[in-house]
């Protein structure tokens, strides 16, 4: 309820809501059915200094 709370709120202040500490597909997939469409967590990477960022995220860009 908190979650679905929070995602709501987001959208009637107009801002874009992004999860965080996104573990589990089934994490997500609730996420997704209420309105979240943007995440950060371990399901997507483990945390990682700055140099290999850049190449993760020129890796997903391609």
């Amino acid at each position: 309820m908190i979650a679905r709370s929070i995602i709501s709120l987001g959208h009637d202040l107009g801002l874009v809501v992004i999860a965080e500490g996104v573990e589990t597909e089934h994490q997500r997939d609730f996420l997704v059915e209420n309105g979240c469409h943007a995440f950060q967590g371990f399901m997507f990477s483990r945390p990682l200094p700055a140099k290999e960022f850049e190449v993760f995220a020129k890796a997903s860009l391609a």
